[in-house]
């Protein structure tokens, strides 16, 4: 910056991942920070999340560990993977003619993984990260009740534990302590029901979709064994389909399994009214879990206990107003959890927009104040672009992934399909073909590029299985014409299927 322009200072609502990544890449600039929580210290154990539960583990990928060493700040990407458990695959759950049976199946044909984390102790790392910067300010029991974007001004009120409530001035008593806080730009990073969008949404034309889907949540436990060690296979996602609903089981640094039941609000509404047949809907569906996982008393008492939350799906146009504001995360975008990309595309939104600070020269030293507002405001619009198109289609992917989890996974022509575009990945590499999980989960690829490569490469093997199709039966009708005696059905299919299945094994083996 100029000599003798003033710092920036960024206010930054929500103390989560997201929000604490962006105040890390803010104060990296020299910004002057501050990030208001409505929460006490996320540290604390004895904080109470937004929704009275642990929430569903978290899947940090590629775009998510990007994002964190794009913050430069040595250590702490090492200091995350550290607490993370590498998932290689999905485990499948089934049972027939009465025995239990699981299969794995690999994420991606080259043996990359997605982590498996805790939001604490993500979190935790990035805190504490953020309490080491001398740029940054954390305030934590502050809700933000206010703002004006265009003098730059937010209200919040400060709800330290132990104060006594105020009286206001027409004598009624309640009234919690307020301040008032300025700033150059804030970034909204406070989740689904994001005050911060709401207060925007009063001065940009906001075009906004939420959606509840028909879909609700409870978490329950896997404990460790007896002698302390992983009930089950801590590398892979375990998943038990059950076509309307489904059970997922992701390993934790304890040894334990944060398990989640999702299934329609009828399902849950008939086990609510009568709690005894929850065993026999576990053993139907989810065949293995109690009692061989989860002791049937225990089983009972978490649904009992734990929520059974909704999932909300947020589509919003654009992510900021003017030069004052911009949204990141579920405040912008709100994802299901199927494709485990929520956390990944929030903080890949925070690399996205200070990439655009940069491109846009908002940190260059021969700028001024008025300048500087000019280009923040063409940066954040240059980020609306490029998110909102990502952000909808990793909304869409994420939704149309709870089918093929919950009922796909099991389906022959979802494997016969994931093992020809494998294949062509290994055998023929040149040819840039990759599955749509490994271009989602294992690059930066924009979400919205993602859609567009699967769907051309859907049209290729479209086209490539006609191909082989009419040349097969061509090949058949040849075969037909030159041995009569192949005339009969069994004989036809017999030679036929014989020639083809050698021409896939030679492809495949070679």
């Amino acid at each position: 910056m100029a000599a003798g322009l003033p710092k920036q200072k960024v206010v930054v609502v929500g103390a989560g991942p997201v929000g604490s990544l962006a105040a890390l890449y803010a104060a990296s600039r020299g910004d002057e920070v501050e990030v208001y929580e409505l929460r006490g210290d996320l540290r604390d154990p004895t904080t109470v999340p937004l929704n009275f539960t642990k929430s569903i583990n978290l899947a940090l990928s590629e775009r998510g560990i990007n994002s964190i060493q794009q913050s430069h700040r040595s250590g702490l990407i090492d200091n995350v993977l550290r607490e993370t458990i590498p998932m290689y695959g999905r485990m499948i759950h089934g049972r027939d003619n009465g025995s239990l049976w699981e299969a794995a199946q690999a994420y991606d044909v080259h043996g990359r993984a997605i982590n498996a984390v805790d939001r604490g102790s993500l979190n935790n790392a990035l805190l504490d990260e953020l309490e080491r910067t001398p740029n940054v300010k954390l305030f934590f029991n502050h809700k933000l009740t206010g703002a004006d974007f265009r003098t730059n001004k937010a209200w919040f009120e400060r709800r330290i534990p132990g104060d006594t409530p105020q009286t206001d001035d027409a004598g009624v008593a309640g009234r919690v302590p307020e301040i008032e806080v300025s700033f150059d730009y804030l970034l909204g990073a406070d989740g689904a029901h994001s005050a911060s969008r709401f207060h925007m949404m009063k001065f940009a034309r906001v075009d906004y979709q939420q959606e509840y889907i028909d879909t609700l949540w409870c978490e329950f436990r896997i404990p460790p064994t007896k002698d302390g060690d992983f009930a089950i296979s801590p590398n892979h996602l375990h998943i038990w389909p059950g076509r309307e609903f489904m059970f997922i089981a992701i390993p934790s640094a304890d040894k334990s399994f944060t398990c989640t039941l999702f299934a329609p609000a009828a399902h849950y509404a008939t086990l609510d009214n009568s709690p005894s047949a929850l065993q026999a809907s576990f053993d139907e569906h989810f065949p293995g879990v109690c009692p061989e996982l989860i002791d049937p008393q225990a089983l009972a008492e978490q649904f009992a206990v734990n929520p059974h939350l909704p999932l909300i799906s947020i589509k919003c146009k654009p992510h900021h107003h003017s030069s004052s504001v911009a949204i990141i995360g579920d405040a912008a975008h709100a994802v299901l959890p199927f494709y485990g990309q929520g956390l990944n595309a929030g903080l890949e939104d925070v690399r996205v927009l200070f990439e655009q600070l940069d491109k846009h020269g908002v940190y260059d030293s021969d700028t001024s104040v008025y300048t500087r507002s000019v280009r923040r405001q063409a940066a954040f619009q240059a980020y609306t672009n490029e998110r909102c198109d990502d952000t909808h289609a990793i909304n869409d992917l994420s939704k149309e992934n709870y089918v093929e989890m919950r009922w796909g996974v099991k389906s022959p022509l979802y494997k016969l399909r994931k093992m020809v575009e494998e294949t062509i990945d290994r055998r023929l590499p040149f040819l840039g073909w990759k599955t749509q999980y490994a271009r989602v989960s294992f690059s930066n690829q924009r979400y919205s590029e993602v859609v567009q490569a699967v769907q051309q490469q859907s049209q290729m093997l479209g086209i490539g299985l006609t191909s082989a199709l009419i040349v097969s039966v061509s090949a058949l009708a040849v075969l037909l014409w030159r041995f009569p005696r192949h005339a009969r059905p069994a004989g036809f299919l017999r030679c036929g299927l014989k020639q083809l299945t050698n021409l896939w094994r030679s492809f495949v083996h070679r």
